[in-house]
């Protein structure tokens, strides 16, 4: 059962700062450019071949209807976030174009419809019915509360009957080869107060790992059919399946109290981001089947790190936090903002409107573009899963900054924002101001009337835990959960100084990729070297970090550090170090924004002249090491 409550969802308006930016640049310009390319990839060609007003085969990818879903979800958050109405035609148009598509019965998968009517759950491995039925639901739950609109919503609601009728407890087993199904119906559940499409989630929960799919090549872990839920206590397979059907879990979890899925959840989260997480906060080792690999099997330059894996994460994330999972608040909070900050903001260029699918963390100078994994960001894929995705849970960033328990408002994420007060702590707002993570101060103003004993409970990151919260009765360090707490008191102000001094990060030593180097930090912002900062060269991959040299910080969020190159030198040699070239210093820009000036090549992680070679803890993959003995003063 939930321990944290969500906030209503205009309850959180984000303000100022790099989400709030990206927010409104995702309503600029990335949603629009999602709606335009709706056409020219054939999604709303299907749509209209499905309701018999044009001929023709289907175009695209088997899941394409979920692209126009992700895009209406997007465009219920931007509704719901500034109540605009400037998507209301187009809203109107695609959704009576849906409900002319789907048949009597409900059904609507327009790649089935249009290509095997005749075959209707008979391929559920590969056809993805309820993955798309998925997000349909999300998207009609999200414009129903945004907007008071329900049109989507009967027509979600009419395939989820039909879903029920079929798969239900009276129905026949079925799960879908690509999860996400379950999480939507618990939310419908939530929305509606219907209690089959709980029952269904739940039902989809037990059923897999049960070998109800053909597997074919890639085998039952791809599919996550290879063990019960519960039984199941290593993520494997396809990544972005695998995190959504531990968000669908975990939902489950929250309505029902079953014990069983949060032990399971519980020891699924460790091994993700203890054993498979790369540093961006991105998933996927594998090209191959865009899955986990082993523990600690972590590529950068063949890192699939697909962009909605790490929004899968960032949805399961939230859900164990406001499940009390047994990692903490504060390790989901740290999650999300590591995810957000790095791995989903690499995914997409400055302009809003180009996007990588794989996200890895080198880039070699002669790469070959391949389907998924270009050069240069793009402006829409052939599997286009991503952009939408990104427009979505963009849109929808203020749900996870705050949430609530019996007493205490919790900050979870250090943006800038306007927060109401949920009603049995008081009313007014929570305004917190602060140009994070580029600055490090962050002040807070309460302006109403908090409710007596009400608490606010601000996270403290664990790499500036010596920082203070300091509140109008006084001085408050961080608790054992990571949070700081206070009083929330009528017109109080806080403040927070965050020690944002770069930092040094080595890998696990059974990180094999990974032996040998160190990467740069600064606050959650992981920076990287890239070619376009060393146009007359050298070569990124000849530069050998000197950690002793020490790091300086620039103003405009760069870094400054120092290092020699590598000489030339046969593949391999014997009895010999390599030769260096004088020291010198070199530019690293944040991981999040490489590739905005020239294709070319990048690393995060740097070979290391030295390196602190003690073995780090059990269950921690990344750590600092001991501070550079000769840090530079800022620049």
């Amino acid at each position: 059962m939930a321990v944290h409550h969500t906030l209503d969802v205009r309850s959180v308006r984000l303000t100022s700062g790099p989400m709030a930016d990206w927010q409104a640049l995702n309503a600029a310009a990335t949603i629009p450019h999602c709606i335009v390319q709706l056409e020219p990839s054939g999604v709303l060609a299907n749509f209209r071949r499905a309701a018999g007003e044009e001929t023709g085969g289907h175009q695209g990818m088997v899941f394409a209807d979920s692209d126009l879903y992700k895009v209406i979800e997007a465009v219920a958050w931007e509704i719901a976030r500034t109540g605009t109405r400037r998507f209301d035609l187009w809203l109107d148009e695609v959704i009576a174009l849906i409900g002319r598509a789907q048949e009597p019965s409900g059904y609507l998968h327009t790649w089935t419809q249009l290509r095997q009517p005749e075959k209707k759950w008979a391929e559920m491995e590969w056809t993805h019915e309820l993955y798309v039925l998925g997000h349909l639901i999300q998207a009609a739950v999200a414009l129903d509360r945004a907007a008071g609109r329900s049109d989507l919503l009967e027509i979600a609601q009419r395939f989820a009957d039909l879903v029920w009728d079929e798969f239900g407890p009276d129905g026949r087993d079925g799960i879908c080869g690509h999860p996400e199904i379950e999480t939507a119906l618990v939310e419908l559940h939530r929305h509606t107060g219907d209690d089959r499409y709980l029952i269904l989630a739940g039902r989809m929960i037990d059923l897999r790992g049960h070998g109800l799919l053909p597997v074919g090549l890639l085998g039952a872990k791809y599919f996550q059919d290879h063990t019960p839920v519960r039984e199941s206590d290593s993520a494997a397979g396809h990544a972005v399946r695998q995190l959504y059907l531990n968000a669908g879990a975990t939902d489950v979890y929250l309505e029902t109290g079953d014990a069983s899925l949060l032990t399971a959840m519980d020891a699924q989260w460790d091994s993700v981001h203890d054993r498979k997480m790369y540093l961006s906060g991105a998933f996927g080792a594998h090209h191959k089947d865009e899955g986990f690999g082993e523990d600690y099997e972590l590529p950068s330059d063949r890192a699939y790190a697909e962009t909605c894996a790490t929004i899968a994460d960032l949805h399961w994330a939230w859900r164990m936090l406001l499940a009390g999972g047994s990692a903490g608040p504060a390790a989901y909070a740290s999650v999300m903002e590591r995810e957000v900050h790095n791995a989903l903001a690499a995914s997409i260029d400055a302009t809003g409107t180009r996007f990588f699918y794989a996200n890895p963390l080198q880039q070699r100078p002669d790469k070959v573009s391949e389907d998924a994994a270009p050069r240069e960001r793009a402006p829409w894929y052939p599997c286009a899963c991503c952009p939408p995705n990104i427009a979505r849970a963009v849109a929808q960033f203020g749900a996870y900054v705050a949430s609530s328990t019996a007493d205490t408002l919790w900050l979870h994420q250090l943006a800038g924002a306007e927060i109401d007060l949920p009603a049995h702590l008081g009313t007014g707002v929570l305004r917190v101001a602060t140009g994070y993570p580029l600055t490090a101060g962050i002040e807070l103003v309460v302006d109403g009337a908090p409710a007596p004993g009400a608490i606010l409970a601000v996270r403290i990151p664990e790499w500036s835990a010596g920082s203070l919260l300091v509140a109008p009765d006084g001085e408050h360090a961080v608790d054992a959960d990571g949070y700081a707490r206070a009083p929330l008191v009528a017109g109080g102000r806080y403040r927070l100084d965050l020690d944002l001094t770069p930092r040094l990060i080595r890998a696990h030593h059974r990180v094999d990729a990974l032996r040998g180097t160190l990467a740069l930090q600064r606050g959650p912002v992981v920076y990287c070297v890239e070619q376009a900062d060393l146009p007359a060269g050298p070569a990124v991959d000849d530069l050998i970090l000197l950690p002793d040299e020490g790091i300086g910080s620039n103003a405009d969020g760069t870094l400054t550090l120092t290092c020699t190159v590598a000489s030339e030198e046969p593949l391999y040699t014997a009895n010999g170090e390599a030769v260096h070239t004088s020291a010198s210093p070199v530019t690293a820009v944040p991981f999040a924004t490489w590739g905005n000036r020239a294709p070319g090549a990048m690393r995060v992680w740097l070979p290391a002249h030295w390196w602190e070679t003690r073995q780090i803890a059990d269950g921690q993959l990344f750590a600092e090491i001991a501070r550079p003995n000769k840090p530079k003063e800022a620049q």
